[in-house]
């Protein structure tokens, strides 16, 4: 397993992190205890939970396993979220200080600790300022009940907004964002990237297969059956479906992602997971997976080093389609600032 920074900070975690979305939904504390194990058999030192997985079950499971573990957790590094409802107050949802506070302290008693390394906005909160929301972060800091902070699914502006405000005022300042981030959803490298290589922050990408699509279960025109292929929404489930399956580039990516992984004798998902840990930022990938085959098959991306040239070509293949101002050639150019011509 790989180690690297966390973001600026001076914590090191693995390269992949383990993702308990599942734990307490599709896979019972049975299985997520295995999985865990197998994690950290495996070389993972990141956990990554939220108090809304599960409705607090994520958390509550991963806090027994830490119980059961003592030596294991002590080299854990541990990372939860908090905005989104737990209650049907309103406050009972947001980054005010209220509910921050609240939401926490509930995230610490589920997790059995006394403080967690890395507490993540889970969100933007457009109605609470975005100076209260790092004040109270700032003496979370402070307090000990946590040892960094970090965002997820900011925008680009949103998170230069956020790391000027805490330089500004001098309070503690993010370490990490969590963006959806794959060869097929590459959005966020117009903004988002990089603004978090001017700030130091590190991505921890969320769904790096693209919602299994990275790893070869679909096949063209074939649809899916099954819940746990549409998601919670089947109707939107499908839908997204089918805009995918219509793109050229969908499968224009998964040629090349499956002609790796042929030159390799590994998984697509391994040749997926490889691409994006080798990209700029990058600090560690976020595994999910309802049983241990599938972490296990995961994992082993982390010796899968792809050439220069292989990495260009999943790069080349998986290019936004995006030809519009800005984004497209003619913004590119604009930008482009040669040194031309004199000493």
């Amino acid at each position: 397993m790989e180690y690297r920074t966390l973001g600026c900070s001076g914590a090191v975690v693995s390269a992949h992190a383990l993702g308990t979305m599942t734990f307490g939904a599709e896979a019972d504390e049975t299985t997520s205890g295995d999985i865990m194990t197998a994690f950290v058999e495996g070389g993972g030192t990141f956990f990554d939970t939220a108090d809304v997985y599960s409705a607090g079950a994520s958390e509550e499971i991963i806090g027994r396993w830490l119980s059961k573990h003592p030596t294991e957790a002590g080299q854990i590094v541990l990372a939860t979220k908090g905005r989104f409802p737990m209650g049907e107050g309103p406050n009972d949802v947001g980054l005010s200080r209220r509910h921050l506070r609240a939401a926490l302290d509930a995230s610490l008693t589920r997790l059995g600790v006394e403080h967690v390394d890395l507490y993540q906005m889970h969100a933007w909160d457009a109605i609470t300022p975005i100076e209260e929301t790092l004040r109270f972060l700032d003496d979370a800091v402070t307090a000990g009940k946590i040892s960094y902070y970090g965002f997820s699914n900011y925008l680009g502006w949103q998170l230069t907004k956020a790391v000027g405000v805490a330089t500004a005022r001098g309070l503690s300042a993010p370490v990490t964002l969590q963006p959806q981030y794959n060869l097929l959803v590459r959005d966020i490298e117009h903004e988002v990237v990089p603004a978090a290589l001017d700030a130091g922050i590190g991505l921890l990408p969320w769904s790096p297969l693209a919602g299994g699509w990275l790893s070869g279960k679909y096949e063209r025109d074939v649809s899916p059956t099954g819940q746990t292929r549409l998601g919670q929404n089947p109707q939107r489930g499908m839908e997204a479906w089918e805009a995918r399956n219509a793109s050229e580039r969908t499968w224009r990516v998964l040629d090349a992602v499956k002609d790796s992984a042929e030159a390799h004798s590994v998984s697509a998902a391994q040749v997926a997971l490889a691409w994006l840990g080798a990209q700029p930022a990058v600090t560690s990938v976020i595994l999910g997976a309802r049983t241990v085959e599938q972490l296990t098959d995961n994992m082993a991306a982390a010796d899968l080093k792809l050439s220069s040239e292989e990495l260009q070509r999943l790069t080349d293949a998986s290019a936004p389609e995006m030809d519009d101002y800005p984004y497209g050639v003619a913004g590119i150019a604009q930008r482009n600032r040669p040194i031309t011509g004199g000493r």
